[in-house]
């Protein structure tokens, strides 16, 4: 009997994963979509990755579901109930990075509107690409169960700080050098800052595969590579969930 219910575990165990992963690549997507319109001006594909976000959604909400069953069903203990609450923070972080990637495209189709802004819009791309190379490390490494690997995810969080930080005195730079492009660099801002967020949201996953392996979180606090400043009158959106 204890060897069926191990076995059926198991089983549902496979099957909440194989979710994880497929949301995890749906989020990749979303992020490299989101900036791919960004720099190619492209509103269709920014309207894509909006509707996108309905499909990321709806996984993180039957995760939750099959997570709050086994929990009731299978009553795992120890290692077994570790694994399951970290299926369910990696699905939150996910869908939160996925509400940010939404928020990049809503802000696109606003900047289509207006003047470029020399550089920005390829500068942000490589922003974006680098948060979604964290993350699909951060998954190998859950899947891997490799503490080496999510580490060096977590170091790399302190290279997109630095990329937020440049573009951030790039825009006060094109503000200050001419008052037509403030509103312009007023949302480019604002996207930097999602995707910086992205960063935390990518590294918060690292954190739970170390969490997962070796029982504890990372001894530390990370220290941010975040030096600006933002006032309330310049905070980014905040995702809200299963908003449009």
């Amino acid at each position: 009997m204890s060897q069926h219910i191990a076995s059926a575990f198991d089983r549902d165990l496979e099957s909440v994963q194989a979710r994880i992963m497929k949301m995890g690549g749906l989020v990749e997507q979303a992020i490299l979509e989101a900036s791919q319109a960004l720099e190619g001006r492209d509103e269709e594909l920014a309207e894509q990755v909006r509707q996108g976000d309905a499909a990321i959604d709806a996984l993180e909400e039957l995760i939750q579901e099959e997570t709050a069953r086994i929990i009731a069903l299978r009553a795992p203990t120890a290692g077994d109930l570790r694994v399951v609450l970290s299926i369910l923070k990696i699905s939150n972080n996910l869908e939160r990075i996925g509400d940010y990637a939404k928020n990049m495209a809503k802000r696109t189709s606003v900047l289509l509107q207006m003047q470029q802004i020399t550089g920005a819009n390829a500068a942000l791309r490589r922003m974006a690409r680098e948060v979604e190379g964290m993350l699909r490390d951060a998954l190998d490494a859950y899947i891997q169960r490799d503490v080496a690997l999510a580490q060096e995810v977590i170091e790399r969080d302190r290279d997109v700080d630095q990329m937020y930080n440049a573009l951030f005195r790039e825009f006060l730079t094109f503000m200050m050098e001419d008052p037509r492009n403030i509103t312009a660099c007023m949302h480019l801002h604002f996207m930097a800052k999602n995707t910086e967020r992205m960063g935390d949201h990518v590294t918060s996953i690292a954190e739970q595969v170390i969490y997962l392996v070796t029982g504890e979180t990372p001894g530390e606090p990370r220290v941010k590579g975040d030096k600006t400043s933002v006032d309330s009158s310049m905070a980014p959106d905040v995702p809200q969930r299963g908003g449009n």
